[in-house]
């Protein structure tokens, strides 16, 4: 059975870190990139940041460039995401999925979120 795992989420004051993990079983880590997708109410999942298990290389979406920092154990099959100097704005159900690949937004399988809030 195909798992993504997300946990670390949880209710964190403005300027403040959480990191996120993302485990994965079930299929080949190896063979997929890793996004982290967020969500607000009554929007689409926005993408903002995914990190390739073919060539390491990694992407930021702007909104959390220079804040935010992905890395990959694939010893553990887990995707982490640093979250530093959060803002309210980043609150959201955030989802981790894997994909072919990161060039691409088709997602092959999703987890089922985790809750980040952040209070100004």
């Amino acid at each position: 059975e195909v798992q993504l795992v997300e946990s670390g989420g949880g209710l964190v004051q403005a300027g403040g870190s959480l990191r996120l993990s993302c485990a994965a079983s079930g299929f080949t880590f190896g063979d997929y990139d890793i996004g982290w997708f967020r969500q607000l109410p009554g929007t689409e999942r926005e993408e903002v940041s995914c990190i390739s298990n073919n060539d390491g290389s990694i992407r930021y979406a702007d909104s959390v460039e220079g804040r935010f920092t992905i890395s990959s154990d694939s010893a553990k099959n887990t995707v982490y995401l640093q979250m530093n100097n959060l803002r309210p704005d980043d609150t959201a159900l955030w989802y981790c999925a894997a994909k072919i690949s990161c060039r691409y937004y088709s997602v092959q399988y999703w987890g089922q979120g985790t809750q980040v809030t952040v209070s100004s």
